[in-house]
């Protein structure tokens, strides 16, 4: 059922009656959202993005919504209450679940937003969703901006997710972690280092990192196969030095690949109407290349 459309106010979502406790984490906490936007402007808070889609955010909110309805939990806390008492920013953290098919591999996807919010309606919700329609469960993080903050929820997220698999009903093995601008960094660096750098204990690491247009250039020789997409007029995260990144990773004996999409700038997310679209099914396919059970 569609309950919301291009023309319903964000605060009409943000305060729903069954989105209540974390519909505000929706959209960025740390933006200013004036009363009176509709889901149509909505992109016009998410700086750095492109190609924000209003027909693909009503339909990301009508399936919250739907499943909220349904009795299907969607998000999950990874603190306890305890921890949020200490410390009030853990509030501000969390996982939206898009479940798949009951007991089937997951990913987690972390979206981007320089570090500084977290820009979920572009770069983890659609991929998530997404995600789930091709039978994965589904996992966008909401975290703390900053980067140290930002590693300690994934790995916190992590935790969560391999401590309640049984309620959660996922397989744990041959996941992936996903995300975009800084966001795919954080996917990188988890995939490199382990949980166990970011005070978390060790969890195994994941058997493919999809990366979206970052300007990480690093490569230490511990990467997990790596997949990653760009456009050419990206003057955030340049092809050329991804391009580079991906080349030494396969020089490293690692699995690897790059699309570059000729004219497209930086945050394009899903691609739908682009030159990039159906970029994810490739990311698909090469996770699932790279699965060993």
């Amino acid at each position: 059922m569609n309950y919301f459309t291009r023309d319903t106010k964000v605060f009409d979502v943000i305060n729903d009656e069954f989105l209540k406790g974390f519909g505000r984490m929706i959209f960025p906490l740390n933006r200013n959202i004036p009363q009176s936007m509709t889901l149509n402007d909505v992109g016009d808070i998410y700086v750095w993005y492109n190609h924000i889609s209003p027909d693909k955010t009503v339909e990301i909110i009508n399936y919250m919504k739907n499943e909220s309805d349904k009795g299907n939990r969607i998000f999950y806390d990874i603190y306890t209450d305890d921890e949020k008492k200490t410390n009030p920013s853990l509030s501000n953290t969390g996982l939206f679940f898009f479940k798949g098919k009951s007991n089937s591999k997951f990913a987690v996807i972390n979206a981007g937003g320089g570090m500084v919010y977290v820009g979920a309606m572009q770069d983890s919700f659609p991929q998530a969703l997404e995600l789930s329609k091709k039978g994965y469960n589904s996992f966008a993080r909401i975290y703390r901006p900053g980067a140290h903050t930002a590693m300690q929820d994934l790995a916190r997220a992590f935790a969560f997710i391999h401590e309640n698999r049984e309620e959660l009903e996922v397989d744990v093995d041959d996941y992936s972690v996903w995300g975009g601008s800084a966001g795919a960094r954080m996917a990188a660096w988890i995939s490199t280092y382990g949980t166990e750098q970011f005070s978390s204990k060790r969890y195994p690491r994941p058997s493919a990192v999809i990366m979206q247009y970052t300007g990480l250039s690093e490569v230490t020789g511990l990467e997990v196969p790596t997949y990653s997409c760009v456009g050419t007029r990206d003057y955030i995260a340049d092809y050329r030095v991804m391009e580079d990144r991906i080349n030494r990773i396969k020089s490293n004996g690692t699995d690897a690949m790059i699309e570059v999409f000729n004219g497209l700038p930086h945050g394009f997310g899903l691609g739908e109407g682009t030159i990039a679209e159906g970029w994810i099914d490739n990311a698909v396919r090469f996770w699932e290349s790279n699965m060993k059970k």
